[in-house]
This record gives C-alpha cells, structure tokens and sequence, in this order.
C-alpha cells in the first residue's frame, strides 16, 4: 500500500504533467449547455466531488473524452443497474477507473510526556475508484449529456441569473469601474471593471469568481494562512483560480478561453509543485472551502459524499 507521501507525490505527477503537455489547467474543461454536464458529481447522493478531486475527475474526463458529469464507484453503479464496460484496449492497465482521495479520521491512543494516555485523532488520506457514467451501461439514458440538454435557445440573460445571484447575495462590498480588477484587503472591498468592458460575458463572471475567493481571505471571513508558505503568492492565485472555475461549474458559467492570467502563473505553479507535493492539495482544498463559503449565501452547501466502507479500488 502507498504511503501518505506516495499518494500526494503520485497524484502531483498526474497535474505536473497535463499542465506541461497541454498548458491548458486540468481543471479548465470545455463547457457544455446540459444539466448532465458540470461539476463532477456523486450520481448516488448528487453531490459535487470536493478538494483536488474535481482536478483529478476532470483529467480523466479530458483524457477519455468524459462528457457527463455523473461518476459513481464500482458498487454504486451496480446497485443502480448498471454494468461499468470492459477496459478497452487501448486504456493500460490500472487507468479504467478514477482514483481519488478522501480523508479517513483514525482514532488512537498514545501516551504523553507525563505518561498519561491520550486519545489522538487525524486524518489518513485513502484512495478508491470512480467510473463516469459514459463508461456504463444500463438503464441511464435520462442522465446522459444530449439527454436533457438546453440548447442554444436559452436566453443569454437568464444563463448567468444564478451566477449574479450568488455575487450579489455575498454583500461583499463590490465597486465598479476602472480597468483594473482586484480585492483589497486592508479596505476589504472589491474593485471591478463594468461589466460591458469586459469583450465576454463569461469573464466578467469568472474575474468576479476569482476576486471573491480573495475576498474570503480576510480574518472575518475564512481567514486564510498562508504564511507558513514560501509560494503564498502563488497559493493565493492558485486558490483564487481553482475556485472561481469551481464556482463558475456550480453556476453554469463558462469558463473563459482567456489564458493571460493562467500562463503568467503556470511557471509559478509547476515549481510550486514540483518542489512540494502537498501545494495542490493545500491549494484545492481552500478553494473548495472558498467556492463553498461563497455558495452559502444563496443555496445550500454539502459536503462531499464518502464512499462505502467494502468499496474496492478497481481498475
């Protein structure tokens, strides 16, 4: 079995290398119009994945050419009637399925310096496989993307109400005007272009995504500590980045075709993790918890669904 450090080493590897093959972020898929397509979610409990695991679920996606949204394990699918298919040939061995992580609390007793023994409790990081719904057969047509697709009758407008309505409910002190965007910290406000400057629409949303995630930097708020980091200025981007695209997933805003601001960052990224495995997943997971402070505020928030105790790791 893997240690801690194997598994974040190995998972690490896996994003080095699509950000140097493709220079497109992992997490930056093509967007599709489909109720069936989006966030990576759980089809048992309709929950979307959490922390580096929408990264992880993405690649595969990208790498197979995943369309929908919908992943579930081996036992899951089965219970529901499906049939996950046969590795074709093509796919090695062990790449059929999905690993991702979840974090396992383990309870022990340990012994302190005065000799007493002490409960001790943390965290252990394992690993178990998906399969997309593109990968199954059985009776799940209605969850397919093509299934329930919009379609480019949808009004323009009315496609991004969910996305203003998450901005405005916040109440972050948003100003508009100006070319430049940015959040200020020691003044705890938002400063914002206007919208009809920006050529898309999608990246109006996607810069108001990126600088609430900074917003929810300040101590009133998720307090973030990145001082322990030597690359805090590029954990903060990173941050920022991961959570205005899960942001814009949840609330069906495409993410912009705009790479300036991704390649200014990309060499400081690659070194980052390259120099420590633990950077992704420190970065993932305060973008997760930013993506879902700022959802709050207009709709319920879950966490990610575990798996089942006897699920298997099947590749």
């Amino acid at each position: 079995m893997a240690s801690q450090t194997e598994l974040r080493q190995r998972i690490t590897s896996q994003i080095v290398a699509a950000l140097k093959s493709g220079g497109v972020p992992p997490w930056r898929r093509p967007w599709r119009l489909s109720n069936n397509a989006g966030s990576p979610t759980n089809v048992v409990s309709k929950k979307p994945y959490r922390g580096v695991n929408p990264v992880l679920l993405d690649m595969a996606s990208m790498r197979h050419g995943f369309e929908s949204k919908w992943w579930a394990t081996f036992r899951q699918w089965k219970a529901l009637g499906g049939n996950v298919r046969r590795r074709p040939e093509n796919v090695p061995p062990g790449q059929w399925g999905t690993q991702i992580v979840f974090w396992s609390p383990i309870e022990r007793m340990d012994t302190d310096d005065a000799g007493e023994e002490v409960e001790n409790k943390f965290f252990v990081m394992r690993t178990y496989s998906l399969f997309n719904i593109d990968q199954v057969e059985g009776p799940f047509d209605h969850l397919r993307v093509g299934a329930t697709d919009t379609g480019p009758s949808l009004v323009p407008e009315a496609a991004y109400q969910a996305a203003e309505y998450a901005i405005v409910a916040t109440r972050a002190d948003i100003r508009f005007g100006g070319s430049q965007a940015f959040y200020s910290f020691d003044g705890d406000f938002i400063q914002l272009p206007h919208k009809l400057t920006f050529t898309v629409v999608d990246e109006y949303y996607e810069t108001a995504f990126h600088e609430l995630a900074h917003w929810t930097e300040h101590e009133s708020r998720l307090n973030w500590n990145r001082k322990e980091s030597a690359n805090t200025y590029a954990v903060g981007e990173l941050v920022a980045e991961l959570s205005a695209c899960y942001l814009a997933r949840e609330l069906g805003v495409p993410c912009s075709e705009n790479l300036t601001n991704h390649t200014a960052y990309l060499r400081h990224w690659l070194k980052a993790m390259e120099a420590n495995p633990n950077f992704i997943f420190l970065a993932s997971s305060q973008a997760s918890k930013a993506a879902d402070f700022i959802l709050a505020f207009s709709q319920r928030s879950e966490p990610e669904p575990q798996p089942e105790p006897s699920d298997v790791l099947v590749g």
